[in-house]
Protein backbone atom coordinates (compact mmCIF):
# COMPACT_ATOMS: atom_id res chain seq x y z
CA UNK A 1 0.00 0.00 0.00
CA UNK A 2 1.11 3.54 -0.67
CA UNK A 3 1.89 5.45 2.51
CA UNK A 4 4.27 8.21 3.57
CA UNK A 5 5.16 6.12 6.62
CA UNK A 6 6.84 2.80 7.28
CA UNK A 7 7.77 2.68 10.97
CA UNK A 8 5.35 4.27 13.43
CA UNK A 9 5.15 4.89 17.16
CA UNK A 10 1.56 4.67 18.39
CA UNK A 11 0.90 6.45 21.70
CA UNK A 12 -2.25 5.42 23.55
CA UNK A 13 -3.50 6.84 26.83
CA UNK A 14 -4.32 4.55 29.69
CA UNK A 15 -7.62 6.38 30.14
CA UNK A 16 -8.67 5.28 26.66
CA UNK A 17 -8.88 1.69 27.95
CA UNK A 18 -11.53 2.65 30.47
CA UNK A 19 -14.31 2.56 27.90
CA UNK A 20 -17.59 2.93 29.77
CA UNK A 21 -16.03 1.77 33.02
CA UNK A 22 -14.84 4.00 35.80
CA UNK A 23 -11.65 2.06 36.43
CA UNK A 24 -9.49 -0.67 34.93
CA UNK A 25 -9.54 -2.13 31.42
CA UNK A 26 -12.59 -2.48 29.21
CA UNK A 27 -12.16 -5.72 27.26
CA UNK A 28 -14.25 -4.45 24.35
CA UNK A 29 -12.03 -1.40 23.88
CA UNK A 30 -8.89 -3.51 24.24
CA UNK A 31 -10.08 -5.95 21.58
CA UNK A 32 -11.01 -3.13 19.21
CA UNK A 33 -7.60 -1.50 19.55
CA UNK A 34 -5.88 -4.85 18.98
CA UNK A 35 -7.92 -5.35 15.80
CA UNK A 36 -7.00 -1.90 14.49
CA UNK A 37 -3.31 -2.52 15.19
CA UNK A 38 -3.40 -6.01 13.67
CA UNK A 39 -4.97 -4.69 10.49
CA UNK A 40 -2.31 -2.05 9.84
CA UNK A 41 0.49 -4.38 10.91
CA UNK A 42 -0.71 -6.97 8.41
CA UNK A 43 -0.23 -4.42 5.65
CA UNK A 44 3.48 -4.17 6.34
CA UNK A 45 3.81 -1.30 8.80
CA UNK A 46 6.40 -1.58 11.56
CA UNK A 47 4.46 -0.79 14.73
CA UNK A 48 5.81 0.26 18.12
CA UNK A 49 3.47 1.22 20.95
CA UNK A 50 3.64 3.20 24.18
CA UNK A 51 0.58 3.11 26.44
CA UNK A 52 -0.03 5.11 29.59
CA UNK A 53 -1.30 3.84 32.92
CA UNK A 54 -3.81 6.51 33.93
CA UNK A 55 -6.72 4.06 34.03
CA UNK A 56 -4.97 2.33 36.94
CA UNK A 57 -2.74 4.91 38.63
CA UNK A 58 -1.31 8.32 37.81
CA UNK A 59 1.90 9.36 39.54
CA UNK A 60 1.10 13.08 39.53
CA UNK A 61 -2.32 12.45 41.06
CA UNK A 62 -0.77 10.27 43.75
CA UNK A 63 1.78 12.96 44.54
CA UNK A 64 -0.95 15.59 44.71
CA UNK A 65 -2.71 13.43 47.28
CA UNK A 66 0.39 13.52 49.50
CA UNK A 67 2.37 10.52 48.27
CA UNK A 68 6.08 10.85 47.59
CA UNK A 69 6.39 11.86 43.93
CA UNK A 70 9.15 9.39 43.08
CA UNK A 71 7.27 6.50 44.66
CA UNK A 72 4.07 7.55 42.91
CA UNK A 73 5.77 7.77 39.53
CA UNK A 74 7.23 4.28 39.87
CA UNK A 75 3.75 3.01 40.68
CA UNK A 76 2.54 4.72 37.50
CA UNK A 77 5.25 2.92 35.52
CA UNK A 78 4.04 -0.41 36.88
CA UNK A 79 0.50 0.54 35.80
CA UNK A 80 1.76 0.99 32.23
CA UNK A 81 3.15 -2.54 32.39
CA UNK A 82 -0.26 -3.94 33.30
CA UNK A 83 -1.82 -2.20 30.29
CA UNK A 84 1.07 -3.28 28.07
CA UNK A 85 0.66 -6.91 29.12
CA UNK A 86 -3.07 -6.73 28.44
CA UNK A 87 -2.49 -5.28 24.97
CA UNK A 88 0.19 -7.85 24.24
CA UNK A 89 -2.22 -10.65 25.13
CA UNK A 90 -4.99 -9.16 22.99
CA UNK A 91 -2.65 -8.85 19.99
CA UNK A 92 -1.23 -12.33 20.31
CA UNK A 93 -4.71 -13.83 20.53
CA UNK A 94 -5.22 -12.28 17.09
CA UNK A 95 -2.07 -13.92 15.75
CA UNK A 96 0.24 -10.91 15.97
CA UNK A 97 3.79 -11.58 17.14
CA UNK A 98 4.77 -9.09 19.81
CA UNK A 99 7.61 -8.23 22.14
CA UNK A 100 7.03 -6.40 25.41
CA UNK A 101 10.11 -4.49 26.55
CA UNK A 102 10.46 -2.65 29.82
CA UNK A 103 12.55 0.30 30.94
CA UNK A 104 12.57 -1.30 34.41
CA UNK A 105 14.04 -4.78 34.62
CA UNK A 106 11.39 -7.45 35.20
CA UNK A 107 12.64 -10.42 33.20
CA UNK A 108 9.79 -12.76 34.14
CA UNK A 109 7.32 -10.73 32.07
CA UNK A 110 9.28 -8.52 29.67
CA UNK A 111 12.60 -8.05 27.93
CA UNK A 112 14.85 -5.23 29.17
CA UNK A 113 14.84 -2.26 26.82
CA UNK A 114 17.81 -2.42 24.45
CA UNK A 115 17.47 -0.12 21.45
CA UNK A 116 19.20 -2.33 18.90
CA UNK A 117 17.17 -5.35 19.95
CA UNK A 118 13.91 -3.39 19.75
CA UNK A 119 14.76 -2.19 16.24
CA UNK A 120 15.59 -5.75 15.22
CA UNK A 121 12.20 -6.94 16.46
CA UNK A 122 10.52 -4.31 14.30
CA UNK A 123 12.57 -5.32 11.28
CA UNK A 124 11.47 -8.92 11.82
CA UNK A 125 7.82 -7.88 11.73
CA UNK A 126 7.02 -7.97 15.44
CA UNK A 127 4.93 -5.35 17.20
CA UNK A 128 7.04 -3.85 19.99
CA UNK A 129 5.34 -2.51 23.12
CA UNK A 130 7.44 -0.20 25.28
CA UNK A 131 6.45 -0.39 28.93
CA UNK A 132 7.42 1.41 32.16
CA UNK A 133 7.81 4.83 30.54
CA UNK A 134 11.41 6.04 30.47
CA UNK A 135 12.21 4.12 33.65
CA UNK A 136 12.69 7.41 35.49
CA UNK A 137 10.37 9.45 37.73
CA UNK A 138 9.21 12.93 36.70
CA UNK A 139 8.78 11.93 33.05
CA UNK A 140 5.42 11.25 31.40
CA UNK A 141 4.56 8.48 28.96
CA UNK A 142 4.26 11.21 26.31
CA UNK A 143 7.95 11.89 26.88
CA UNK A 144 8.63 8.15 26.75
CA UNK A 145 6.79 7.97 23.41
CA UNK A 146 8.83 10.85 21.97
CA UNK A 147 12.09 9.39 23.25
CA UNK A 148 11.43 5.89 21.93
CA UNK A 149 10.21 7.21 18.58
CA UNK A 150 13.45 9.11 18.13
CA UNK A 151 15.59 6.19 19.27
CA UNK A 152 14.01 3.72 16.84
CA UNK A 153 13.87 6.36 14.07
CA UNK A 154 10.10 6.19 13.67
CA UNK A 155 8.69 8.18 10.78
CA UNK A 156 5.86 9.63 12.87
CA UNK A 157 4.24 9.59 16.30
CA UNK A 158 0.54 8.77 16.14
CA UNK A 159 -1.27 9.94 19.25
CA UNK A 160 -4.60 8.17 19.61
CA UNK A 161 -7.02 10.16 21.76
CA UNK A 162 -10.75 10.51 22.43
CA UNK A 163 -11.06 13.46 20.05
CA UNK A 164 -10.40 13.74 16.33
CA UNK A 165 -7.51 16.19 16.42
CA UNK A 166 -6.16 19.37 17.97
CA UNK A 167 -8.65 22.16 18.69
CA UNK A 168 -8.25 25.78 19.67
CA UNK A 169 -10.13 24.93 22.90
CA UNK A 170 -11.53 21.85 24.57
CA UNK A 171 -14.17 20.44 22.18
CA UNK A 172 -15.77 18.46 25.01
CA UNK A 173 -16.56 21.74 26.78
CA UNK A 174 -16.99 24.22 23.92
CA UNK A 175 -19.34 23.66 20.98
CA UNK A 176 -17.60 26.38 18.96
CA UNK A 177 -14.15 24.77 19.19
CA UNK A 178 -12.29 24.76 15.87
CA UNK A 179 -10.11 21.86 14.75
CA UNK A 180 -6.78 22.39 13.02
CA UNK A 181 -5.94 20.18 10.02
CA UNK A 182 -2.26 21.14 10.28
CA UNK A 183 -0.43 23.24 12.81
CA UNK A 184 3.21 23.90 13.59
CA UNK A 185 4.65 22.71 16.87
CA UNK A 186 5.68 26.27 17.67
CA UNK A 187 2.05 27.38 17.31
CA UNK A 188 1.00 24.59 19.67
CA UNK A 189 3.39 25.94 22.28
CA UNK A 190 2.47 29.58 21.62
CA UNK A 191 -1.28 28.89 21.89
CA UNK A 192 -0.70 26.66 24.95
CA UNK A 193 -2.68 23.80 23.42
CA UNK A 194 -2.75 20.53 25.32
CA UNK A 195 -1.15 17.96 23.01
CA UNK A 196 1.95 16.72 24.83
CA UNK A 197 3.97 18.00 27.74
CA UNK A 198 6.78 20.43 26.95
CA UNK A 199 9.58 17.89 27.43
CA UNK A 200 8.00 15.50 24.94
CA UNK A 201 7.33 18.33 22.53
CA UNK A 202 10.88 19.65 22.76
CA UNK A 203 12.28 16.22 21.88
CA UNK A 204 10.06 16.08 18.81
CA UNK A 205 10.98 19.62 17.78
CA UNK A 206 14.71 19.06 18.14
CA UNK A 207 14.51 15.89 16.04
CA UNK A 208 11.87 17.13 13.56
CA UNK A 209 9.54 14.25 14.41
CA UNK A 210 5.97 14.85 13.17
CA UNK A 211 2.97 14.07 15.36
CA UNK A 212 -0.53 13.17 14.22
CA UNK A 213 -3.35 13.46 16.75
CA UNK A 214 -6.44 11.44 15.86
CA UNK A 215 -9.48 9.67 17.30
CA UNK A 216 -8.44 6.08 18.05
CA UNK A 217 -12.03 5.17 18.92
CA UNK A 218 -13.29 5.81 15.38
CA UNK A 219 -13.09 2.45 13.54
CA UNK A 220 -10.58 2.42 10.68
CA UNK A 221 -9.06 5.80 11.49
CA UNK A 222 -5.60 4.41 12.30
CA UNK A 223 -5.41 2.89 8.81
CA UNK A 224 -6.72 6.09 7.20
CA UNK A 225 -4.02 8.11 8.97
CA UNK A 226 -1.33 5.78 7.68
CA UNK A 227 -2.71 6.03 4.16
CA UNK A 228 -2.12 9.77 4.35
CA UNK A 229 -5.81 10.70 4.35
CA UNK A 230 -6.81 14.08 5.74
CA UNK A 231 -7.94 12.97 9.20
CA UNK A 232 -6.83 14.18 12.59
CA UNK A 233 -4.33 16.99 13.04
CA UNK A 234 -0.76 16.91 11.79
CA UNK A 235 1.76 18.74 13.96
CA UNK A 236 4.81 19.63 11.91
CA UNK A 237 7.98 21.68 12.32
CA UNK A 238 9.04 24.65 10.17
Amino acid sequence: MSSPYKRILLKLSGESLLGEQGHGIDGVVLDRYATEIRDVHSEGFEVAIVIGGGNIFRGVKGATAGMDRVQADYMGMLATMINSMALQDALERKGVQTRLVSAIRMEQIAEPYIRRRAVRHLEKGRVVIFGAGTGNPYFTTDTAASLRAIEIEADVILKGTRVDGVYDKDPEKHDDAVRFDRITGDDIIRKNLNVMDLTAFTLCRDNRTPIIVFDMDAPGTLRRVLLGEDVGTTVYWD
